[in-house]
């Protein structure tokens, strides 16, 4: 099983990258601990979005997603 990610391990300016291998976006910052807010420059609608912390499968020198492209950006929170 998974560890679980500890929100300190993700940084603003990470590539967020979707199971599928696509960039959905970059971190702006943490929202409290449980959500991700994305840069609004690499959104396809400019602006901000907020994905939660249980989409995260994993981080390296990225945050990746258990989550495919299509399915985060048709679930994730305007912010």
């Amino acid at each position: 099983m998974a560890q679980a990610v500890h929100p300190s391990q993700i940084k603003e300016h990470m590539d967020v990258i979707a199971s599928d291998g696509a960039k959905i976006g970059t971190v702006d910052h943490l929202e409290g601990i449980n959500e991700i807010k994305l840069t609004k420059h690499d959104a396809p609608d400019g602006k901000h979005h907020l994905i939660p912390m249980s989409w995260v499968d994993h981080v390296d020198q990225k945050v990746h997603l258990n989550k495919a492209a299509n399915d985060a950006k048709a679930q994730w929170q305007a912010a």
